[in-house]
């Protein structure tokens, strides 16, 4: 079951992070659940920790807010070298826009910084929402796409708009993450209007939107691109802009992969 503190061998402390999906336990994978059934402590952002402590309420826990990344992530890690089998829990997958590249970053500063006790790093895939978010919808990944967060926290703006423009010139599929939320109410409108003002999609093009996927309150939507612009989306929320094929089928959204029908 979980790790003694202080086993092992010197050098073999290791911090997983693992990917917990939408949150329930048939949306995470085997690997992940059994990750978080044998450790002593899980971490993780206040919101995500609450989605896995009532299948876990032995655990012992450690949360910090938003923005708080760099601070949950040292804190795994020197549990972790203390010999505790600790898990770091990140929303979807944690090599997604979770804390899998942090943790190595943060380590590998210390390397630079002469610190030579090493620590073994175990990244546990999970479902990122732009795959849960496509099962609900129907099948809208099917051909090439691309994922970009709408988050101008740590990119800017001028980058989010280059690389939506890049993938509509590409004419990928566009999942969205973070369209929506307190810190950015109007963000969503504002990447349409990139989209739609350049003329890089046209307005009919078809989209949908999931939200809380996997969890209560589950809802999802098509609707034309003009018809997103005016949509209130909040940080649950996953959003799909279909390429020049996607298209409605029995109300599901489809994009065509080639094949001959």
């Amino acid at each position: 079951m979980g790790h003694t503190p202080g086993s092992g061998a010197e050098g073999d402390e290791m911090l997983t992070v693992a990917g917990i999906g939408p949150g329930s336990r048939d949306g995470m994978t085997i690997e992940a659940y059994h990750a978080l059934y044998n450790c002593d402590c899980i971490v993780g952002y206040t919101v995500y920790v609450e989605l896995v402590r009532e299948l876990f309420p032995e655990k012992e826990y450690y949360t910090t807010p938003m923005t708080q990344e760099k601070e949950r992530c040292l804190w795994a890690i020197e549990q972790a070298r203390r010999g505790r089998d600790v898990v770091l829990v990140c929303s979807g997958d944690g090599g997604v826009y979770g804390m899998a590249g942090l943790v190595y970053e943060l380590l590998a500063k210390e390397q630079r910084e002469g610190r030579q006790d090493a620590l073994q790093v175990r990244v546990v895939p999970g479902v990122t929402a732009a795959v849960s978010g496509a099962a609900v919808l129907g099948a809208p990944l099917t051909n090439d796409f691309a994922v970009i967060s709408l988050s101008d926290r740590l990119t800017p703006w001028d980058r989010i708009s280059q690389r939506l423009l890049s993938a509509a010139a590409g004419d990928l599929v566009i999942c969205l993450y973070n369209p929506g939320g307190k810190g950015r109410p109007g963000h969503l409108r504002r990447a349409c209007d990139i989209l739609l003002q350049r003329g890089a999609v046209p307005r009919e093009r078809l989209c949908g939107v999931v939200r809380n996927i996997g969890r209560t309150g589950q809802e999802s939507l098509l609707m034309t691109l003009g018809e997103l612009r005016e949509y209130q989306a909040d940080m649950f929320t996953t959003v799909y802009i279909g390429n020049s094929e996607t298209r409605s089928i029995d109300g599901h959204m489809v994009t065509p992969r080639g094949y001959s029908v």
